[in-house]
């Protein structure tokens, strides 16, 4: 994973538990003391191992730290430098999840190494669809049911869902049952 992501860990931990908790999950993951660069290819492996030490410093399982990281993304990364990037995808929750592959191909641009997830939609009515996640990244399915909270918050609607791993034509993916309903005095989006 690029530093991008590693810098929204660390900006998530400073923010909720401080410098110490960051210094002391940081150690524990066995990394060094140094910025990441956000431009930057890491290896997965330091992405896990700070979640890993994240859960173990802060007492919480590693979905409830995904989860979290998967809410705090959806605003992090608007306030990156990718805000006109995420209004252009969609302007709406189905449209923008319509088009997460689109956008990753835009980001890949800038991200030559980057090896998205792929997302797929189907079963969509005018306030539910079916999502398909796929990763070669194992166990982040948490991740994304945090970043469909956050985009609950960004298109304002109240989202329920839920998940489970299936395979498909041998395909191993999870597969999440997403449905909304507008928040009370949400300006229309037509």
């Amino acid at each position: 994973m690029y530093g991008l992501i590693n810098r929204a860990v660390e900006d998530l931990v400073r923010s909720k538990f401080g410098a110490d908790a960051w210094h002391r999950i940081r150690t524990r993951a066995g990394l060094p003391d140094e910025p990441f660069v956000t431009m930057q290819k890491y290896d997965d492996k330091s992405t896990y191992d700070l979640v890993g030490a994240a859960s173990a410093e802060l007492g919480a399982p590693a979905e409830a730290i995904l989860e979290e990281f998967g809410f705090f993304w959806t605003v992090y990364s608007a306030n990156a430098g990718y805000g006109e990037l995420l209004k252009s995808v969609g302007r709406t929750l189905p449209e923008f999840l319509g088009n997460l592959d689109q956008m990753h191909a835009r980001i890949k641009i800038s991200f030559p190494e980057l090896d998205p997830p792929s997302f797929a939609v189907f079963d969509r009515t005018p306030s539910s669809l079916k999502l398909r996640y796929y990763s070669d990244r194992a166990g982040l399915a948490p991740l994304v049911r945090g970043m469909l909270r956050g985009l609950g918050d960004r298109f304002m609607v109240d989202i329920e869902m839920t998940n489970h791993r299936v395979e498909d034509n041998g395909r191993a993916h999870d597969l999440f049952d997403v449905s909304w309903k507008e928040r009370a005095g949400a300006p229309s989006r037509a």
